[in-house]
């Protein structure tokens, strides 16, 4: 067998329908859309949430809320995630980045309290949580925050 002898196993590859190709074909003249009215027309066919002329559903459900375009969204550690790291490591953004702790675009780290640390370790990050300082100081360690 050779790679110009290959061919696909019957049946498994079908040509498409050719449509519009005259009456012989079985789907020319119209090409399956019909006679006449807005979706037989080239480029015809009512736009997306259009209901038939009743009001759409994002008109009738009422709007709520508010969405802040200035909003930070920070990235979420917890302590847990940091006991992985020696001692004398400075865990800073490039590392937890590195390691693969903080993925995509964030304005910033946060470090939360969930978890427990039992050895004292340096964190650089832009925010943490009462709890997590409380707890990576009680192990001994410190919680530099960075200002944005």
């Amino acid at each position: 067998m050779k790679l110009n002898e290959l061919t696909p196993a019957p049946g498994s590859r079908k040509a498409s329908k050719r449509k519009g190709r005259g009456p012989g074909s079985g789907n020319g003249t119209t090409a399956g859309r019909g006679t006449k009215g807005h979706k037989s027309r080239s480029g015809g066919g009512v736009r997306p949430g259009f209901e038939g002329g009743q009001m759409p559903i994002h008109r009738r459900l009422p709007k709520r809320g508010f969405t802040n375009i200035l909003k930070k969204e920070y990235a979420l550690i917890n302590i847990r995630d940091l006991a992985r790291f020696e001692p004398g490591d400075p865990i800073d953004e490039a590392l937890l980045i590195k390691e693969g702790l903080v993925k995509g675009q964030y304005a910033g780290i946060k470090l939360l309290g969930q978890g427990e640390i039992d050895k004292p370790i340096v964190v650089k990050v832009n925010k943490a949580s009462k709890t997590a300082l409380s707890k990576v100081e009680k192990a001994g360690g410190k919680v530099e925050v960075i200002q944005l």
